[in-house]
């Protein structure tokens, strides 16, 4: 194992921190008006409303590390529906339709779904408790 491998976790955990609040300030432009946006949307208005909240929501779940790769995927089919939906029938490319941070965070949040959260996340310590309270109930028995 080279020294770049024994940091993989660490530098995976940053990563989904620093996306999932990136994503969190997209929900929370779109929902509250902050954030330099022109004003908020309702929640009710689709799509910009549903995806608000994905973005508020599962960036936070992201942030965290709490349900992961449930929140990574459903963040991941949001924006590649913002992107064939939204974006897509101005042009082709991304470039073109201006659709790349969708179609970027569409991507990040797939791999996400693959590699789990990586370290400093809170699906690790529940995971942990569980397993050392089974190896406790089952050393009682």
């Amino acid at each position: 194992m080279n020294v770049l491998d024994r940091g993989r976790d660490h530098a995976l955990a940053l990563f989904r921190i620093v996306v999932g609040v990136l994503f969190v300030c997209h929900g929370a432009q779109k929902l509250f008006g902050v954030l330099g946006a022109k004003g908020a949307v309702s929640i009710t208005s689709w799509p910009a409303g549903p995806a608000g909240l994905i973005e508020l929501v599962g960036g936070a779940l992201i942030v965290v590390g709490l349900g992961t790769r449930v929140a990574a995927l459903i963040s991941s089919g949001a924006m590649a529906y913002a992107y064939f939906v939204v974006h897509q029938p101005d042009g082709l490319l991304p470039i073109q339709n201006h659709g790349e941070l969708a179609a970027v965070y569409s991507w990040v949040f797939l791999l996400l779904v693959f590699t789990g959260p990586g370290a400093w996340a809170l699906d690790r310590v529940i995971a942990g408790r569980k397993q050392h309270n089974t190896s406790t109930s089952l050393a009682n028995a």
